[in-house]
């Protein structure tokens, strides 16, 4: 099959040295083996996500010489694919309503004999809202409350075939535990899909059959072949990269305020000089 990646950023900022060795990754995975490479906007938090943000993620991809095929799919404008497959998740019995608030939770938890975190080091929620009845959840609803669609991961896993795996790049065929991380949401208010609901879904749609990214989503795959094996989507080998860090050895990251591309260019630094110093993945 030919190679399909893509680059998928969140328009909530400039773009850094991190996701340029990102797009980078994918480009030349894609470009060496003749195959095509995507790009797509994850804009679904509209709090966050800017229009202008998103024009820089391509002048910068541009200045690097990054060029993508196809049309840039953004997610915003195709709410109503996510909302189809939430209803037919519902229908299905395998999401339900969740009322619970941050400091409900955390509440919920301070008074547990345990913590329990899932493998990327969140909490899991303790299922407060998993048994109320269909007639309480129906007049929460009506009344207004917000509320988040929560992924019932026990009925969600005795759906599928067990066991479930994803192939690694480079280690092999690995298991899946996507239990491990709890009924994660899948949608809500401030954000009608999740993250995970969203790039799986779009990964399918657009074909791709490599997805390369860094490796703190490594983790977040074994949520993604659930929601694959579930909707019966295809799942497309991995490739999860090493991060880059700054000299104190922390990742690169927006809210670090990390050198932006724009910020380089500006200083006289050169696209070929910038993916030289990146080096290979």
């Amino acid at each position: 099959m030919p190679i399909i990646t893509r680059f998928a950023p969140s328009p909530t900022g400039l773009l850094h040295l991190g996701h340029a060795y990102a797009a980078a990754t994918a480009w030349r995975r894609a470009r060496a083996a003749g195959g095509r490479f995507l790009l797509r906007l994850e804009d679904i938090d509209p709090s966050r996500c800017r229009a202008e943000f998103a024009d820089a993620i391509k002048t910068d991809l541009q200045w690097l010489g990054l060029d993508w095929d196809e049309t840039v799919r953004v997610q915003s404008e195709h709410l109503a694919d996510y909302r189809a497959v939430l209803d037919d998740l519902t229908a299905r019995g395998l999401i339900y309503p969740c009322f619970c608030t941050r400091a409900d939770i955390a509440r919920e938890v301070e008074a547990s004999a345990s913590a329990p975190h899932a493998p990327d080091g969140s909490l899991v929620y303790p299922g407060l809202c998993r048994h109320r009845s269909p007639a309480e959840r129906a007049a929460r609803i009506a009344a207004g409350e917000p509320f988040a669609l929560r992924l019932d991961m026990a009925r969600a896993v005795a759906a599928v075939a067990d066991p479930l795996w994803f192939e690694e790049e480079g280690e092999g065929p690995i298991r899946c535990i996507p239990a491990a991380f709890g009924d994660v949401v899948l949608g809500r208010k401030d954000a009608p899909a999740s993250y995970h609901l969203c790039v799986t879904h779009d990964d399918a749609l657009q074909g791709v059959t490599l997805v390369t990214r860094g490796e703190d989503l490594k983790s977040a795959t074994h949520v993604h072949r659930l929601l694959q094996a579930l909707m019966g989507w295809p799942t497309p080998l991995y490739a999860h990269h090493r991060l880059l860090t700054d000299p104190s050895g922390r990742r690169l990251a927006k809210r670090d305020r990390a050198a932006t591309l724009r910020d380089l260019r500006a200083a006289g630094v050169t696209a070929t000089t910038l993916l030289a110093m990146m080096g290979s993945p």
